[in-house]
């Protein structure tokens, strides 16, 4: 049996819905089952939107201690962008709240929008996030109807590639920094085109080195560890 007290690492496909804590708790929970102990350490290396699918590192027992250094690697993601639609929190996560037109939209214009996007760029977190304020999750403050004033990150996008064959939806590819919202990007890329955009599709593709290519399902991960000896 894996030494999981002594550390490992596993790399889950993240299902949709799920958010990142679901992971962690459920891998822990059956982890703790199987060990017979009342608690082990478990957590993951970077956070996915519930309505975010793919890579998500989670490092069990020692392994936790490496956390900040596989966050601290690019990031690729493939996703889509609907053009002329917007909700408050970039996503589908609630409803659309504004429609805007989208005619004007030529392919030109598209690729000019994704060249300014390339390299170090001040970004804006949206308001429903886990962003820090004042002590509280920024999420939090905005499902409360309060005001939440956010600062900008520095983020750097290193590539970023698009395909429109199926407009008004956008279909996408991105490699940047750590700490990049891609519901941001999504915000920002429809105020560009004079218009308005929202994400209905992320998934997150490679976290540094490592890639979905060598990730399992949390299920399939709980039935292997079940019939460990």
């Amino acid at each position: 049996m894996i030494d999981y007290q002594a550390g490992t690492t596993v790399l889950i496909d993240k299902p949709y819905k799920w958010t990142s804590f679901d992971v962690v708790n459920k891998m822990r929970w059956n982890l703790k089952q199987k060990l017979g102990v009342k608690n082990i350490k478990v957590g993951h290396a970077g956070t996915l939107d519930p309505l975010a699918t793919g890579l998500l590192i989670i490092c069990i027992g020692k392994d936790t201690k490496k956390i900040d250094s596989f966050m601290g690697g690019m990031k690729t993601y493939t996703g889509t962008f609907l053009l002329g639609k917007t909700t408050p929190c970039y996503d589908l996560e609630k409803d659309f709240d504004a429609e805007y037109p989208t005619d004007h939209i030529t392919e030109a214009a598209i690729l000019e929008v994704v060249k300014s996007f390339l390299g170090v760029q001040q970004q804006m977190p949206p308001i429903f996030s886990a962003k820090q304020v004042d002590g509280k999750r920024a999420y939090d403050l905005a499902r409360a109807g309060k005001e939440v004033e956010l600062k900008t990150n520095t983020i750097e996008i290193h590539s970023f590639s698009v395909n429109s064959a199926r407009f008004p939806e956008i279909d996408f590819e991105i490699s940047c920094s750590k700490g990049t919202y891609i519901r941001s990007i999504a915000n920002d890329f429809g105020k560009k085109l004079g218009s308005g955009a929202t994400l209905v599709a992320l998934r997150r593709t490679a976290s540094g080195e490592l890639s979905i290519e060598d990730a399992v399902q949390v299920e399939d991960w709980i039935e292997a560890l079940k019939t460990e000896l």
